[in-house]
């Protein structure tokens, strides 16, 4: 939700997140090469392309955004405007705003720019397309996180690449990985700290097995 400042992550540092980001059936593919990030930031202006030119990917979106503090701790999710340093406004014309200035070109001007000058940027690659494997790659995400964290890195979902099915069978073949299915993709690197959304206490959304 904000740009990174170019700083490269050490060698050292990269090891500890590949570690952290490890898991049964599911492996970590640390990007850092200029390059390389040259062509996932192609792909996700690709994935901004189809999914932003797509009504109901559109409508999805805008209804998960909390325009302002009211919304915001009302529902208790969804991404709040000021954690990516918006303004807050009525829903109305923040729905209103978004119409005219919510396009590809404009994602794309942000994402862009975003990707290259960070340290890098994470996939978790799974080798089954099953449910265990997807709360598999959740963990090693959350693993990889924390460590970043604890290392002073911040890190951001780019995925673009593996929402959009052509994109995610690109990503694969780019990748090298065969039939195993990229799963993520987080960019990381050295940035500001931003104000974070709300969410509801886990005792509202989990309840103990009998």
């Amino acid at each position: 939700r904000a740009a990174f400042d170019s700083r490269q992550a050490s060698a050292d540092d990269l090891v500890l997140l590949e570690r952290a980001a490890s898991g049964k059936g599911v492996t970590p593919m640390l990007i850092t090469d200029k390059n390389r990030l040259d062509t996932v930031a192609e792909l996700v202006a690709q994935g901004n392309t189809v999914q932003l030119r797509d009504p109901c990917w559109r409508k999805e979106l805008i209804a998960w955004i909390r325009f302002n503090e009211r919304e915001a701790r009302r529902t208790l999710d969804g991404l709040w405007s000021r954690t990516s340093g918006n303004p807050e406004m009525p829903r109305s014309l923040g729905e209103l705003l978004l119409r005219f200035v919510l396009s590809p070109r404009s994602q794309n001007r942000k994402d862009v720019p975003w990707i290259k000058n960070s340290a890098g940027v994470l996939v978790v690659v799974s080798e089954v397309d099953d449910a265990a494997h997807w709360i598999e790659a959740g963990r090693c995400y959350e693993r990889f996180a924390l460590q970043a964290t604890a290392l002073g890195l911040r890190n951001a979902f780019i995925n673009q690449p593996v929402e959009v099915a052509s994109l995610r069978e690109q990503l694969a073949t780019w990748l090298g990985v065969g039939s195993r299915r990229p799963d993520l993709v987080v960019r990381f690197g050295y940035g500001p700290e931003m104000p974070k959304s709300l969410r509801r206490p886990v005792t509202d959304v989990v309840s103990a097995a009998g």
